[in-house]
């Protein structure tokens, strides 16, 4: 199987990213539980320009982390496994069963509810994280588990970005929504004109993130709209698409997102945080990333290779695909980005923080034993620059 540099570089760096994801949180909860909690929890809530550090974090550097996953989504489109669309078909089904079912779950668990807002939190996944997971399997799992698994975050983010756009923008001004899209259909026209170079995309880019932010839709959407404009040709080392992503992948992978883990999970546990893993906020998270995402995943990819509408990828069989579907319920950052979305309250705030951390590391250590024990004699046949 042919495997791009870029990819190679993209799973490199996110595998990696999740160590470092893991250690910043461990360090955060400890900061955040210790003797001076109160200094570490308010550094991230001081004001600079009038918005806290937590929320320049979120706002803006996490902007930069899905221009990212939209680099990635173009590439998967061009020339990855979403190239193709018989290919294509089967992540992207897994990603649509693997949102609905644990959406669904939850909705069950909270309906009638204040938390029922909360339906979007089980959806998403962390690609960082669960390709960190499925590179402690080395060969013992076909790399074509690998792709697969990348194209279904990568959707499932995709997911969770329209999700946002959808159902957590809460008011819009509509002047400034108008400029940024305008801004936004601007260089789509440079594009048009093949403009390679970087610096009116990137200007332009900031702009429309401006823009953005003050019309009421959430400012990380301008990160992928961007990445839609940026030219990416053949998908060489010469395209601008190719480098910007290939500029993207450290800083992203071991600054953007560890700031986030840290700013994120300083998390105060108070002294009723089990009782709150009873609560169905709770409940309806760990449902829905446990056991919404694996069945899903599996279930829609089931029903339509039966009827004959899609085939596994090559290489895989159904064991892995259900490895795929456990490791795809560690929601991590993009459960809690979500979170930060879905409630103001305090309470559930802390709460849904808790049940994310929880049922990612549940979903963590089981797909990675099922993986590890299901497939002990598994040999790669196919080259693997991984």
């Amino acid at each position: 199987m042919r495997i791009t540099r870029l990819f190679s570089e993209f799973f490199n760096s996110e595998k990696s990213s999740g160590a470092v994801l893991i250690a910043c949180t461990i360090i955060s909860l400890i900061l955040a539980n210790s003797f001076n909690a109160q200094d570490y929890i308010h550094f991230w809530e001081y004001s600079f320009s009038g918005h806290s550090i937590e929320h320049w974090v979120n706002d803006g550097l996490m902007s930069i982390f899905f221009l990212l996953i939209g680099l990635e989504l173009v590439r998967e489109i061009y020339v990855g496994e979403l190239s193709d669309f018989k290919s294509a078909l089967s992540p992207i089904l897994a990603a649509g069963g693997g949102m609905l079912v644990p959406a669904g779950l939850y909705f069950v668990m909270n309906m009638g509810l204040p938390s029922i807002g909360g339906a979007g939190i089980p959806m998403a996944t962390d690609i960082a994280f669960a390709l960190g997971v499925l590179s402690l399997l080395g060969k013992r799992v076909p790399t074509s588990l690998k792709i697969f698994l990348t194209a279904l975050a990568v959707i499932d983010d995709l997911g969770a970005i329209l999700t946002i756009a959808i159902f957590y923008t809460k008011s819009i001004d509509f002047g400034n929504l108008a400029i940024s899209l305008s801004i936004f259909a601007v260089l789509l026209t440079f594009n048009k004109l093949k403009v390679r170079s970087l610096i009116p995309y990137i200007i332009g880019g900031v702009a429309m993130w401006y823009f953005m932010l003050h019309s009421g839709v959430h400012a990380t959407i301008s990160g992928v709209l961007l990445a839609f404009t940026i030219p990416f040709g053949n998908g060489d080392e010469r395209s601008a698409s190719y480098r910007l992503q290939h500029f993207l992948h450290w800083p992203v992978a071991f600054i953007i997102l560890p700031i986030f883990a840290l700013a994120n999970t300083a998390i105060p546990f108070p002294s009723t945080w089990a009782a709150g893993l009873l609560e169905p906020n709770a409940i309806g998270i760990f449902l829905g990333l446990v056991i919404g995402k694996p069945l899903g995943v599996v279930l829609v990819t089931f029903l339509f290779v039966k009827m004959g509408l899609t085939k596994l990828p090559e290489a895989l069989r159904w064991r892995h695909i259900l490895g795929a579907g456990i490791l795809a319920g560690i929601g991590f950052t993009m459960s809690i980005f979500i979170t930060l979305l879905a409630f103001d309250t305090h309470e559930f705030i802390i709460s849904s923080k808790i049940a994310i951390l929880f049922s990612s590391l549940i979903a963590a250590v089981v797909g990675l034993l099922f993986l590890r024990f299901s497939s002990p004699n598994f040999v790669v046949q196919e080259e693997d620059n991984l």
